[in-house]
């Protein structure tokens, strides 16, 4: 049996990124740029741990078709195994299409599994997740994620779980994660609340994970770990490029440095640092997510 630091279990897709002068409503634009490349938030954070130089496989679904050989093809080439990912026969993969406003690295998606079933609890390799280090969740493949968790929580396995959307499943995710990690956007719908922090002690205090905190955008990101409350602020980056992945990859790099230390700066910091390189180029995929050196590299250069 293989043993990964880093297993992702979620969506995978194919994504059609065009960037553009502006955002269209009713109206044609002329792409600047377009690309396809390997998507999916699970799928993002997954290649940038194997980027950063963790052994990372993925867990999820595919169809049989072109975009599913594709997808595996990309997850090949960044390193990420892929023993874990069924292939439906006859179905069609995930796909997405995301508009990126050049001026702002903006980006609006849309995407659709229409089809492909998702991974159910008795397709998980147990033991694969038993030897993690890290299993991280976005929330897809509801039933599969489930008994994914709960099999880490059994083993000791950090259980990180970035709740960006409001799906079926979600409430029990929520109590098995260990890393709670929300959008800030999720939060505030979950508990009904309109101010951040206090929403984030809430959801601490009724789920207990070890860490529970919120994303915030370029306005940085918050963590309580039931003492400490620590605010970190986004890093600034000359030009963004496009803002695809991000909160996949700041998920990544605070798990990685949560292995190492349990410090909620250094956490936070570290998550932001990967999340700002990344801005610089185009999805959340290596070459844009970094390798650990340039990480590093970062920090030194920004140790104020």
């Amino acid at each position: 049996m293989k043993v990964f630091d880093y297993i992702g279990l979620g969506f995978c897709s194919n994504d059609h990124l065009a960037v553009l002068p502006f955002i269209p409503h009713d109206t044609k634009v002329r792409m600047l740029a377009h690309a396809v490349m390997g998507g999916g938030p699970a799928a993002n954070s997954t290649a940038a741990a194997a980027s950063l130089g963790l052994s990372a496989a993925f867990a999820g679904t595919v169809g049989d078709d072109a975009d599913g050989r594709m997808i595996l093809a990309d997850f090949a080439r960044q390193k990420v195994d892929t023993s874990m990912v069924k292939i439906r026969p006859g179905a069609t993969s995930a796909i997405a299409y995301l508009w990126i406003d050049e001026p702002t690295g903006g980006r609006s998606c849309a995407w659709t599994r229409e089809g492909l079933d998702e991974l159910s609890a008795d397709e998980i390799d147990a033991g694969a997740i038993a030897s993690a280090k890290v299993l991280h969740l976005d929330g897809h493949n509801a039933a599969g994620a489930i008994a994914a968790a709960k099999v880490a929580r059994e083993a000791g396995v950090l259980v990180n779980y970035d709740a960006g959307t409001h799906r079926d499943g979600m409430h029990e995710l929520l109590a098995l994660a260990d890393l709670l990690i929300c959008s800030e956007e999720f939060i505030l719908k979950l508990t009904g609340l309109a101010d951040a922090e206090e929403a984030v002690r809430r959801v601490w205090a009724k789920y207990r994970p070890k860490v529970c905190g919120a994303t915030m955008g370029e306005k940085g990101s918050m963590c309580f770990d039931g003492k400490d409350f620590v605010k970190c602020p986004a890093f600034r980056v000359e030009k963004v490029v496009d803002t695809t992945g991000c909160g996949d990859l700041f998920h990544t790099g605070f798990a990685v440095r949560w292995l190492e230390t349990r410090d909620l700066m250094e956490c936070q910091r570290f998550g932001a640092a990967v999340s700002a390189i990344k801005c610089r180029g185009l999805s959340g995929r290596p070459p844009s997510a970094p390798s650990r050196a340039e990480v590093e590299e970062f920090l030194k250069e920004r140790k104020n």
